[in-house]
């Protein structure tokens, strides 16, 4: 049962604010980095801008030459899939948590004041 205080505006930017407004139209606040659809592209391109992961992807693209094979190819590709897949798993509970706490934010009762 918290409460959050709304203070009103005192009207004196209300020029103003019908200028900006044309140019915000919204008042949507996100603090989720990813939706559903795009969140395979979005995570491994931020996967892949870590050193650790881009020489690990390295390693196993030069793996799949059979002058530079030293192991099997699915055995140098198996530490770049744990790594990324603990990471994936990682970014989305951590994606959902943020989503819900917006949630219970954007629910919670407010008390406005009017002069």
């Amino acid at each position: 049962n918290k409460w959050r205080i709304v203070l009103p505006d005192n009207g004196r930017q209300w020029k103003d604010w019908k200028q900006v407004s044309t140019f915000y139209s919204g008042n949507r606040i996100q603090a989720t980095k990813y939706t559903w659809f795009p969140f395979l592209p979005q995570n491994l391109f931020g996967q892949f801008h870590r050193l650790g992961n881009l020489y690990f992807f390295f390693l196993a693209v030069l793996n799949w030459f059979p002058q530079m094979e030293v192991f099997h190819r699915e055995i140098t590709m198996l530490p770049l899939v744990v790594v990324l897949l603990a990471s994936m798993i990682k970014d989305a509970i951590e994606d959902y948590r943020k989503y819900q706490y917006d949630k219970a934010i954007k629910f919670t009762k407010t008390r406005v004041y009017n002069k």
